[in-house]
């Protein structure tokens, strides 16, 4: 999958390409996610979100138009996702369904990964879904 990883750390980045493993095609911004730097995001098919970046409803039917499709937040929290928005945008959102607010691991880096690996296989991400569509697959990973 082609995806685009906002306002991310030295650390971060040296854990995302490692649980990549050069599965997918992931540009690296150091800046945060905004309207002046969702430009960046066209022709990518996921947004990764790291550091707890606000995506607003006017930021998320931006990034659809610019072809985003997925959002996968490297935490436990969505709160900084308007979900409902991303509902109605079509958007599919993961999270990383453990831990409690320790921040961004290495393990949370890891099952972003996985969340990407299973959308592009064409599955629900299980436990990790936290779309407001209800999409109706909402299942325990195998």
């Amino acid at each position: 999958m082609k995806a685009i990883a906002y306002n991310i750390k030295p650390k971060e980045k040296e854990w995302l390409v490692l649980a990549n493993d050069k599965k997918h095609d992931i540009t690296i911004i150091a800046n945060h996610l905004s309207i002046d730097t969702i430009p960046f995001a066209q022709g990518k098919e996921v947004l990764l979100v790291f550091n707890q970046d606000e995506v607003t409803s006017d930021l998320i039917f931006a990034l659809k138009n610019l072809g985003i499709k997925y959002i996968a937040t490297a935490s436990n929290q969505t709160n900084h996702i308007d979900l409902k928005a991303a509902g109605e945008a079509g958007l599919k959102c993961s999270n990383v369904p453990f831990g409690e607010n320790e921040g961004i691991t290495e393990a949370s880096i890891e099952q972003v990964i996985k969340n990407l690996d299973q959308w592009a296989a064409g599955k629900c991400v299980g436990k990790a879904c936290c779309c407001a569509n209800n999409c109706g697959t909402k299942k325990t990973n195998p």
